[in-house]
C-alpha cells in the first residue's frame, strides 16, 4: 500500500508549524516531509514534536543560499562551493537531530552569461561531494527536477538530466526526487516514466495540476497512478506536497484508504 508522508510547508497551515507534526498524525499520516525548517524552529525542537507525534520525518530540502542573491539552491553555481558546504552542514545537522535520513539538493537558478559546461560541471562536483558526505552520515542525496513554470530559470528541468548527472556523480546514495506534478508539466507520460525509472528514485511526491492542489481537483489520474506505483514494488514515501483548496484535514478524504486509522 502506497505510504503517504505530509509536507508540512504546505500541508495543515491552519497551525503553526511545530503543531503541524500532531496535526499530521491525527489524519493519519506515520511521516512527514518539510520543505526549509531552518526559520521555523531549531533541530531539538522539531525532534521533540516528531518524537511526541510518533511520526517518521522522511524528507527536508537543505538550505536555499543567499536570500539577499535571490539564490534558489547554489549547486550550480560557480563561485559559490563554500556556500554550498556551508548550507549542506546545516542541512545534516537538521537532519540528523531528527533521525531524517534524505536530503534534497536544490539545483538553483541557471547563473546568466555562465558557460553551460561550467555550470554542469560544478553541479556535478557539488553533488559528487555531498553524496560522499551525507554517505558518512548514512543519508541519501535527491536531485528533484522543476517545472519552469513554477520556478523560472531552474537549472534540473527534466528526469533526462537528472538521470545523467545521477549516472556522472556514480553515487549509490544519490537518487531521483520525482515529483508527479513537476512531471506532468514537463514531460507527462508518468506512469511509464515511473516504471522505467523506478531504480533510480528515491521518493516521490504529489500535486494535482492544474493549480498544485490535492488529488482529483485536476488532470492527473491518481486513482490510476497510485495503485499502479504500488504495483511496481515501490516501497518508499509519497510526500503529499500541495496547497489544500480548502481545510487541510476536509480534503484528505482522497487520501483515507492509504492512512492509517485511529
Amino acid at each position: 500500500m502506497p505510504r503517504l508522508c505530509a509536507n508540512l510547508s504546505m500541508l495543515f497551515k491552519e497551525r503553526p508549524f511545530l503543531e503541524r507534526f500532531a496535526a499530521a498524525a491525527a489524519a493519519g499520516f506515520e511521516g512527514v516531509e518539510y520543505q526549509f525548517p531552518y526559520a521555523e524552529a531549531e533541530p531539538e525542537a522539531l525532534a521533540e514534536r516528531a518524537a511526541a507525534a510518533g511520526v517518521e520525518v522522511v524528507l527536508h530540502n537543505m538550505p536555499l543560499g543567499d536570500p539577499a542573491r535571490h539564490e534558489h539552491g547554489t549547486a550550480c553555481l560557480p563561485g559559490r562551493e563554500a556556500r554550498f558546504r556551508e548550507d549542506l552542514e546545516t542541512g545534516i545537522r537538521y537532519a540528523r537531530a531528527v533521525g531524517c535520513k534524505r536530503l534534497h539538493c536544490m539545483a538553483g537558478l541557471t547563473p546568466a552569461g555562465v558557460d553551460a559546461e561550467v555550470v554542469h560541471r560544478t553541479y556535478v562536483s557539488n553533488l559528487r561531494f555531498a553524496a560522499r558526505r551525507l554517505a558518512d552520515e548514512g543519508m541519501q542525496l535527491l536531485i528533484e527536477p522543476l517545472s519552469a513554470g513554477t520556478i523560472a530559470g531552474t537549472y534540473l528541468t527534466s528526469s533526462a538530466q537528472a538521470v545523467q548527472v545521477l549516472d556522472e556523480i556514480g553515487a549509490p546514495n544519490a537518487l531521483l526526487q520525482y515529483d508527479f506534478f513537476h512531471m506532468q508539466a514537463m514531460e507527462g507520460n508518468l506512469a511509464e516514466t515511473v516504471r522505467r525509472l523506478l531504480p533510480r528514485i528515491g521518493h516521490l511526491q504529489l500535486a494535482d495540476l492544474p493549480g498544485r492542489h490535492e488529488p482529483g481537483t485536476g488532470e492527473i489520474n491518481y486513482a490510476f497512478l497510485l495503485p499502479f506505483v504500488d504495483s511496481l514494488g515501490y516501497s518508499g514515501w509519497i510526500g503529499c506536497e500541495y496547497n489544500p483548496a480548502g481545510d487541510t484535514v476536509e480534503g484528505l478524504t482522497w487520501a483515507a484508504p492509504y492512512l492509517r486509522t485511529r
